[in-house]
């Protein structure tokens, strides 16, 4: 995969037009979460240094269903990218018409304007053209660094790159270089971790690894299903029946291929699922009828160290347990610990590893925390990304 890059464009006295991803929380009316913000000011910063610059920013913010919606509106994130920035940012008045067209002709070498929601218009989600080329008239050239979109083929991240030269940011660029070595040439032993509840959301991520992987450890809700496969009790953990066949041709996949894959050989139950919920530590393969899994045990904390101690490459993707519940953490707590003291190169993806890394103070020793939960999935999956594919030399 090359892609054509920022630093390969001659932004020299241009107007460049910037798709960011500042789809952030927010609480009282004031961004409570920045990460994504802060993630895209380097490129911000770059474009600013080249000679009579300016920018107009483009992001969607939550699900307005391409309506004009005041409880979507910029207002908030512009004045925290103003905070983060030092500079002032000019709120346009809309995404597209009169008024705004003259905003962006007014801008000076230096300014920032800032874009209304994308997404209060459908045309956005439609990859409507004309809607895209209106707004491609806003820049001289186009630069993508909005990863967490980069799986959507809309206007503003895909459409946009037919009209206009384009490239890629820093953040897209750090994305594929850290994440497209897993799919084509991984230094090894490659160990892929991956949680969460459901097999039906990861089942194509386990298709793909397999082709790469050395060993791939499944934990999580989705584990139960695995297990029962191999004809263990359960007890009342989370089961997708319509699965079962599924995760059976997968481990015979699996084994044909030599891939070892590791399934909690303990755990930690609980008789409801609450975070009130007092631990039930279960020393076996097998849950009690009356328990549901909560989390991985010492055991399985123990297997999954011994495989990451000699791995090249890690890439996690999805909770060990349910780690919003403080009795049922700490199998994810102690993965998280353990991938950042790896000595290989170490990735994670998906919204809830990413969460689990931060909340817990490991992001800042892992090779690369991603910023995009769906697309980094449909990354490793082995699917095109449409807002990146747009941007390949």
């Amino acid at each position: 995969m090359k892609l054509q890059t920022i630093e390969q464009m001659d932004l020299t006295n241009k107007r460049v037009l910037i798709r960011v991803d500042f789809n952030v929380p927010l609480q009282d009316g004031k961004v409570s979460d920045d990460t994504r913000i802060v993630s895209a000011l380097p490129t911000i910063r770059y474009i600013l240094k080249q000679k009579g610059t300016s920018v107009v920013v483009m992001s969607h913010f939550g699900r307005p269903k391409g309506t004009k919606n005041i409880e979507f509106s910029m207002a908030p994130i512009a004045e925290r990218f103003s905070e983060l920035l030092d500079q002032e940012i000019i709120l346009a008045k809309d995404v597209i018409g009169d008024v705004v067209s003259e905003q962006v002709k007014s801008l000076l070498p230096g300014q920032i304007l800032l874009l209304e929601n994308v997404r209060f218009y459908k045309e956005e989600e439609k990859n409507d053209p004309e809607f895209a080329k209106t707004l491609a008239s806003y820049g001289d050239v186009y630069i993508n660094d909005a990863f967490g979109t980069a799986h959507r083929a809309h206007a503003s991240t895909e459409g946009v790159a037919h009209f206009l030269p384009s490239a890629a940011g820093f953040l897209i660029e750090k994305e594929v270089k850290f994440f497209a070595p897993l799919l084509e040439n991984p230094d090894k032993p490659f160990v892929a971790i991956i949680g969460g509840s459901k097999v039906s959301s990861k089942i194509s991520v386990l298709e793909s690894l397999l082709n790469n992987c050395s060993s791939i450890v499944i934990a999580g809700g989705m584990a139960y299903t695995f297990l029962k496969v191999l004809g263990h009790s359960i007890g009342k953990s989370l089961l997708e029946e319509d699965y079962i066949e599924v995760a059976s041709s997968f481990l015979a996949k699996a084994k044909e291929k030599g891939v070892e894959v590791i399934l909690p050989l303990d755990h930690i139950g609980a008789k409801e699922f609450s975070d009130k919920a007092t631990p039930i530590v279960i020393d076996s393969v097998d849950i009690p009828d009356d328990v549901i899994g909560m989390d991985i045990g010492s055991l399985t904390i123990k297997k999954i160290d011994e495989v990451l101690k000699t791995a090249k490459s890690i890439v996690w993707n999805g909770p060990m347990g349910v780690f919003e519940f403080d009795s049922f953490a700490n199998g994810t707590k102690t993965v998280a610990q353990m991938v950042a003291s790896c000595k290989g190169v170490t990735v994670v993806g998906g919204g809830d590893s990413v969460a689990a890394v931060n909340k817990f103070g490991f992001a800042d020793k892992i090779d690369h925390v991603s910023t995009g939960g769906g697309a980094s999935l449909e990354f490793l999956e082995g699917k095109e990304l449409p807002g990146i594919k747009a941007l390949e030399k």
